[in-house]
């Protein structure tokens, strides 16, 4: 199976997190997915220890159980037109509102929820 390099390095990013036993990566991710200017997720979504989260998209949570493969769920926040074209929720990715290292960053934290 070939992996795209966004994945590897979501790979290597959750390793280096998990040996350092800081969260690094999970840390940043979350900081982007709650800032207002960037990933603002809680806009839409309720998130455990989120404050003023929205109700338009569902909660944030069990998502290693919704999106067992992490590549579905980049793709997803990337650009969630191609599963659902009349979606509300913004291509992150396909309009740049997140860069490549902070998508992967914001996956990565998504991911452990």
């Amino acid at each position: 199976m070939k992996l795209s390099a966004s994945i590897l390095a979501l790979s290597l990013m959750s390793g280096v997190a998990m040996a350092d036993g800081h969260g690094d990566a999970i840390a940043e991710g979350k900081k982007l997915a709650f800032d207002r200017g960037k990933g603002n997720c809680l806009a839409c979504h309720m998130i455990d220890d989120g404050q003023m989260a929205g109700n338009q998209g569902p909660p944030l949570m069990m998502m290693k159980q919704r999106f067992p493969n992490i590549e579905d769920l980049r793709a997803q926040i990337a650009d969630p037109t191609v599963r659902n074209p009349r979606t509300s929720m913004p291509p992150f990715g396909k309009h740049g509102i997140l860069t490549e290292d902070e998508l992967d960053k914001v996956v990565q934290y998504i991911y452990s929820l």
